[in-house]
């Protein structure tokens, strides 16, 4: 079983956000966004990797969280053969799931099998549990990695994690 914990996410506010994907309204592509919440949003990007997001808006209304890093948890031989990488210690840990590309490989998420895939079912492909963890703070900056509305406060990160991708935060 491969586990991870959240440590980075970003908002997209639908249809009122230039940088989302459903800012041109619903098509067959993106209408997982539009509802109904906590069902997976795979979308592929740059040719070469595929993206993890969670639709959170009631039925109808578009929004979404992408999944921007992960803390692996257990089964990081698994995430390390499906990525092609050695791992030895933390910082090579980091390399399988820091960046929304490298942890959909890690999960071997694709979108013909993970697309509007129920979150919030144990039965899933993919599930979103709550393991009791708690963090002391979260730090909340401008998205990274877009060009449009890209001065947005809508990244949510715990500060200090080493598996956080882009710009490190310290806790600010």
């Amino acid at each position: 079983m491969l586990t991870a914990r959240i440590v980075e996410v970003e908002a997209y506010l639908g249809e009122d956000d230039p940088a989302a994907h459903a800012f041109s309204g619903r098509t067959s592509r993106n209408a997982v966004l539009f509802g109904p919440p906590g069902h997976a949003y795979i979308y592929f990007i740059y040719g070469n990797h595929y993206c993890l997001n969670v639709s959170c808006e009631p039925e109808g209304k578009a929004g979404g969280v992408l999944f921007r890093a992960l803390e692996p948890l257990t089964g990081m031989e698994e995430m390390a053969r499906a990525r092609g990488v050695h791992i030895d210690g933390v910082p090579s840990l980091r390399l399988l799931t820091s960046g929304p590309g490298r942890l959909s490989e890690a999960f071997g998420i694709t979108r013909n099998r993970d697309n509007g895939c129920d979150l919030t079912s144990s039965d899933s492909s993919l599930w979103i549990g709550d393991s009791g963890y708690h963090i002391a703070k979260i730090v909340v900056t401008p998205r990274i990695g877009i060009t449009k509305a890209a001065s947005l406060n809508l990244r949510y990160l715990i500060p200090g994690n080493p598996f956080v991708s882009g710009p490190k935060v310290s806790h600010k």
